[in-house]
């Protein structure tokens, strides 16, 4: 289970601490113009060592497109691409070679597989993401054709939390801070709290907010390919993520019907709605109104302070962790998130082509 979608599909390969990580893109339409400065610049978002509340690693995450590109252009072939590790300290690992590390995947592998790479995490390290950011990139140019813009922003660091809706932020200052909030006053809380974890050797969880403006109607399927079902899966598929939610979510439940319909409207000769708690999509197809949701990040699982576990013979061990990293992953999260919400709509918007004539 290393590729991901139908007909816009994405192979990943590589661990946190080998030679590279990389993958292909099957399914890209051809005759896309491939801006190589933007796919740089997803990716330059989400690398490390960007700011003091981000892991120090120092990796230029220069990516190569290897395959499926002909005078600037996508050919439809598979778009093959690799991004050299560079910066590895895997000797900050050798002490937990043997242990099994809270709230990682260290047991698990071990237990599934029979071995494991210590170094990182290997294949369940986030450094893997590179590869979706470089895919959801490819995914973002081809939906710049269709007028499909995809935005995400930290909306909750902790307990400080932003406290409107999406539509009344500008969200294109998100990048106008290392929280990548586009609330300059709760970004400025949010980055003291990071600093502040991190000071004490802990982390920090929060969550991620996405947003789908210009999204047609008709995107989805009725039954198990609900487009909500498949952007929850896309998201919960992202390292440290616990949570999913669309529309109103959890929030909308002490509501009744007559406050929770979105009832319809003709506006301009396009149908539209008077409100949108359903969050664009209604019978698990896209209605034509803006998609949002919410994505609930853990605390990153590697602290810089003394835990409990036990090493593969059973034995009771104290784990002091060394190396470099986040006390928070949003900051570098947002661009995974919108990442993988482009794969999901490029993707279904393929599979609506061959629907009807």
């Amino acid at each position: 289970m290393n590729t991901f979608g139908e007909i816009f599909r994405l192979t990943t390969f590589g661990e946190s601490h080998g030679e590279a990580v990389g993958g292909v893109v099957d399914g890209m339409p051809a005759g896309i113009p491939i801006d190589l400065t933007f796919i740089q610049q997803e990716l330059n978002r989400r690398r490390p060592g960007q700011s003091n509340i981000t892991t120090s690693r120092q990796e230029t995450d220069q990516v190569e497109l290897l395959s499926g590109v002909f005078e600037g252009k996508s050919t439809g072939c598979p778009i093959g691409f690799i991004v050299r590790n560079q910066n590895q300290h895997s000797s900050d690992y050798d002490n937990m070679k043997d242990l099994y590390r809270p709230s990682h995947a260290d047991y698990t592998y071990a237990y599934k597989y029979g071995t494991r790479d210590h170094r990182g995490g290997g294949r369940s390290s986030a450094r893997i993401t590179i590869s979706r950011c470089v895919a959801g990139a490819l995914a973002k140019l081809a939906l710049r054709q269709l007028g499909i813009r995809i935005y995400a922003y930290t909306s909750q660091v902790g307990g400080i939390s932003l406290d409107k809706d999406y539509s009344q932020y500008d969200l294109s200052l998100t990048e106008t801070n290392a929280v990548r909030c586009p609330d300059s006053e709760k970004a400025q809380q949010m980055i003291q709290l990071i600093e502040s974890v991190k000071a004490d050797g802990d982390t920090i969880g929060g969550v991620i907010t996405g947003v789908v403006k210009g999204c047609p109607a008709g995107l989805g399927e009725p039954e198990f390919g609900k487009l909500h079902a498949a952007l929850g899966a896309a998201m919960l598929s992202i390292n440290a993520v616990k949570g999913f939610e669309y529309g109103e979510g959890f929030s909308g439940v002490t509501q009744r019907g007559s406050q929770q319909n979105d009832e319809f409207r003709i506006t301009d000769g396009n149908v539209t709605t008077a409100t949108n708690h359903s969050g664009g999509i209604q019978g698990g197809i896209s209605n034509g109104q803006d998609i949002y949701f919410r994505v609930a990040f853990k605390p990153v699982a590697t602290l810089l302070r003394n835990q409990q576990t036990i090493d593969k013979d059973g034995h009771e061990v104290t784990l002091k962790a060394k190396g470099r990293h986040d006390p928070c992953v949003l900051p570098r999260a947002v661009p995974v998130v919108e990442a993988m919400t482009a794969c999901v709509i490029l993707d279904h918007f393929l599979l609506n082509k061959s629907t009807k004539i």
